[in-house]
C-alpha cells in the first residue's frame, strides 16, 4: 500500500490525496505513488472526475531538495525522465481533473497542478517555479506547460525570477482559474468535479484528447484529430442517448451511462 499518496473515491469523484507532512515534498517515492494513483484513477470506471489535493494546509511545496542535493549529473540523467513521466500520468488521466491548491504550490508542486485541467486556489495561496533560486530550472514540465498556459514572455519572467506569486495575481495572469476562501478550496473543487460524474465519460475523454493533442501540433493536424475523435463518438451509447433526448426533450436533459 502507498505510504504518502492515496486515491479516495466517493460519489464518482476520485481524490488523489498527498499526505507527506509537513510540506508534501515530492521525493521519488511520492512521485511513484502519484503515478500509481493516477493510473488507478484512469482505469477505474467508478471514477468519473479527479481532484488532486494536498490537504487543508499545503498543496506541495516542491521536490525534495535534500534527496537531490548531492546527486551527480549521471545520477540525475537517469532519474529525470521518471520525474516527468510520473506527473504526466496525471495529465493523461482521460477524465476532468482539478488541482485544489491550499498554501504553497511551488516548483514540482506547481508542476503537478499544471498537469490538471483546472486549478482552484485559496486566496492565501502562493504558486510559482522557484527552481532558478537553487541554480537549476524546472524539471517536471514547468518550462513546457507554463508557457502554454500564460504565454512565453510571462513564463520566462516567472521562471527567471523564481518569485512566489500570490493568488490574486495568479488568477489575473491565468496560473489559476478560480480563487476562493482557504477553507473552501476542496469543496469548490468538488463542485467543479461533480458536474461530470453523470456525464458522457467517453466524450469528456475525447474532448480532452482533442484539446491537448491539438495544442501540440499544427492547426491542420489538430483538425484531423478532432474529426477522428468526433466520428468515434458515434460508436458510443451516450451519443445515441444524447441525440435522442435532444430530439424528444430539448437540450440538457439526457441521462448518460458513460458508455
Amino acid at each position: 500500500m502507498a505510504e504518502f499518496v492515496a486515491l479516495e473515491v466517493e460519489g464518482g469523484i476520485g481524490t488523489i490525496r498527498l499526505d507527506r507532512p509537513p510540506m508534501n515534498a515530492l521525493n521519488r517515492q511520492v512521485q511513484e505513488e502519484i503515478r500509481a494513483a493516477a493510473l488507478e484513477a484512469a482505469e477505474r470506471a467508478d471514477v468519473r472526475s479527479v481532484i488532486v489535493y494536498g490537504g487543508p494546509k499545503v498543496f506541495a511545496a516542491g521536490a525534495d531538495i535534500k534527496e537531490m542535493a548531492e546527486l551527480s549529473y549521471a545520477e540525475m540523467a537517469t532519474r529525470a525522465g521518471a520525474f516527468t513521466s510520473a506527473l504526466r500520468a496525471v495529465e493523461e488521466i482521460p477524465k476532468p481533473t482539478v488541482a485544489a491548491i491550499t498554501g504553497y504550490a511551488l516548483g514540482g508542486g506547481f508542476e503537478l497542478a499544471l498537469c490538471c485541467d483546472r486549478r482552484i486556489a485559496g486566496d492565501n495561496a502562493k504558486v510559482g517555479q522557484p527552481e532558478i533560486l537553487l541554480g537549476v530550472i524546472p524539471g517536471m514540465g514547468g518550462t513546457q506547460r507554463l508557457p502554454r498556459l500564460v504565454g512565453p514572455s510571462r513564463a520566462k519572467d516567472l521562471i527567471y525570477t523564481g518569485r512566489f506569486v500570490a493568488a490574486d495575481e495568479a488568477l489575473r495572469i491565468g496560473m489559476v482559474d478560480e480563487v476562493v476562501a482557504p477553507d473552501d478550496v476542496y469543496e469548490a473543487a468538488k463542485r467543479w468535479a461533480g458536474q461530470f460524474v453523470n456525464g458522457p465519460a467517453r466524450a469528456y475523454a475525447a474532448a480532452k484528447a482533442a484539446i491537448d493533442g491539438g495544442l501540440d501540433t499544427d492547426l491542420g493536424s489538430g483538425l484531423k484529430l478532432e474529426s477522428q475523435l468526433f466520428a468515434a463518438m458515434f460508436a458510443t451509447e451516450d451519443q445515441k442517448t444524447g441525440m435522442a433526448s435532444f430530439i424528444e426533450n430539448g437540450p440538457g436533459k439526457a441521462e448518460f451511462s458513460g458508455r
